[in-house]
């Protein structure tokens, strides 16, 4: 195993050898400004890069399915250009997407199911509008965590039925984590400049930790689900994946905005986008009150990535404050109130593909899984499909229950509560651990033993409130991330702490797509 995976590591798929690698968008913007670099250039650069180490090479398998008109919108947005109009800061930038994200072009949009195969959207996703019109270059869609991850009970992350699995680049047998597997694998890879993925409770942030990149998860309601495969409208939520906090400031300033298809986004601040902005401020940490959150019963490697975060804040500034584990668990009601939003949401989603489309139900899919038993579910069922179909309307008074209980537990006993008792600015806990073995080992896993890392994307996302993971370090080469998270449209607060961590740790290190870590 050490022969292969030194092999691999020298097989020269460093990011040294890729002239774009760990380019900013800010630098890309500036070499087309100046005329050494156009849009369609780097379009076939990414493009090139993804057929050397995602189609081959390592096959990181983190894309789906490419955009067939990419370069021509590359070469469209040059004439642009040449024509002295220049949309934005992600003019002529190749930006991934999820597949679960609706595109009314040449490329399917599927959630990683062989069922929704053919079954073409009728318009764009709400953001995919925005970013089109903000000047990105669609350049493909990414695998995920099939029907981002919540099909059935104990799921592969980073497998679907259509896409297979997406490999961790930094360890190829290590989990992307999910569902937003490969937008964070592409990102981490420099396959792309950035990328979008959607999250209901992690999915944004947890692969992000794991591929060692920036994951940002807005408040519920800052960018448009319309358009994007649903899990639960509670919570469900798209956000960018970057290699740098200033790269998810560009991104999330271009999905931010109203759709009048989707109504939570009537919530928005009317002066939220002015704010967010702005230049990111220096030593925004200076002063902060942060309170940091750990586990109940720590694993010894995560206890000193945390206390070396704590160390870090204290050393920019920060006032560090000790909470201890976090107070309540909304995970149960929030599993409920998912399994009653994903029946009505799945449903309303089938029905705007029109009558000619196959799948019209819940229960269309779940038969469609079991006539496919051996493309669809080799490794793991559809319990939670199933769950949900038998669940009554949201107007039944379990469903109302679950909601009110998961948003109090989360929001009034949770989050809010902390910050009000505490005086915080923010809170602050790591992400998750090291990604485990793809396929799990008997005894488990040898390099890090048999218990599992916990997640601490849960309380942020069950309150529909922003987080956002930034790179914290690495445990036996495997990244690890800080979470930042507090109240709703607290974006550039939060970006800011992230910032100021991001500068003073510089911890996030490129992948080397070794084969295994197990001696």
């Amino acid at each position: 195993m050490a022969i292969v995976a030194a092999a691999l590591a020298s097989a020269g798929w460093a990011q040294a050898d890729f002239r774009f690698a760990e380019a900013t968008i800010d630098d890309l913007q500036a070499q087309m400004a100046s005329g050494a670099l156009t849009a369609h250039d780097l379009t076939a650069a990414y493009l090139a890069r993804i057929a050397e180490i995602d189609r081959a090479g390592p096959r990181l398998n983190a894309i789906i399915e490419l955009n067939p008109d990419a370069l021509a919108i590359a070469d469209q947005l040059d004439a642009e250009r040449r024509g002295g109009h220049v949309r934005g800061p992600l003019h002529g930038i190749p930006i991934l997407i999820k597949d679960n994200i609706a595109t009314a072009d040449g490329m399917q949009t599927t959630a990683g199911s062989l069922a929704l195969v053919g079954a073409k959207p009728p318009r764009d996703a709400g953001l995919v509008v925005r970013l089109r019109a903000a000047g990105a270059v669609i350049l493909g869609k990414t695998n995920l965590s099939e029907w981002a991850n919540f099909r059935g009970l104990r799921s592969v992350s980073g497998w679907s039925g259509r896409g297979g699995q997406t490999h961790n680049p930094y360890v190829l047998d290590r989990s992307p984590l999910g569902s937003s597997s490969g937008s964070a694998v592409a990102v981490a890879a420099n396959l792309c400049a950035a990328a979008v993925g959607t999250e209901t409770s992690g999915s944004v942030v947890a692969p992000s930790s794991a591929c060692g990149v920036v994951g940002f998860k807005p408040t519920v309601g800052l960018v448009s689900r319309a358009g994007v495969i649903p899990i639960a409208a509670s919570y469900d939520t798209a956000g960018p994946i970057t290699r740098t906090v200033r790269d998810a400031q560009i991104m999330l300033a271009a999905l931010a905005g109203a759709d009048e298809l989707d109504s939570a986004t009537r919530q928005l601040p009317p002066q939220w986008l002015s704010t967010f902005s702005r230049p990111i401020p220096a030593a925004a940490l200076r002063g902060a009150r942060i309170g940091i959150i750990r586990d109940a019963n720590p694993r010894t490697e995560t206890k000193a990535l945390l206390d070396a975060a704590s160390q870090t804040l204290s050393a920019a500034g920060a006032i560090p404050v000790e909470i201890g584990p976090f107070p309540t668990n909304p995970r149960e009601a929030a599993g409920e109130v998912m399994l009653y939003e994903l029946k009505a949401g799945i449903d309303a989603y089938l029905a705007t593909l029109g009558p000619s489309a196959p799948m019209k139900t819940l229960a269309d899919l779940i038969n469609f899984n079991e006539e496919h038993w051996a493309q669809e579910m080799p490794l793991f069922g559809q319990q939670h499909f199933t769950d949900a179909e038998a669940k009554g309307p949201l107007s039944d008074p379990a469903y109302e229950a679950a909601r009110a209980k998961a948003w109090a537990t989360a929001r009034d006993q949770g989050i809010d509560r902390l910050m009000n008792e505490h005086h915080l600015d923010a809170l602050v806990a790591l992400t998750n651990g090291p990604a485990g073995l793809i396929t799990a080992l008997p005894g488990g896993d040898p390099v890090f033993g048999a218990k599992t890392f916990g997640s601490a994307a849960g309380p942020a996302a069950a309150a529909g409130y922003p987080s956002v993971t930034v790179p914290a370090g690495e445990l036996k080469g495997l990244p690890v991330g800080v979470l930042f998270y507090g109240r709703p449209w607290t974006e550039a607060q939060l970006i800011a702490y992230a910032a100021d961590f991001e500068a003073k740790t510089h911890a996030r290190q490129p992948p080397r797509y070794l084969a295994t870590i197990i001696p």
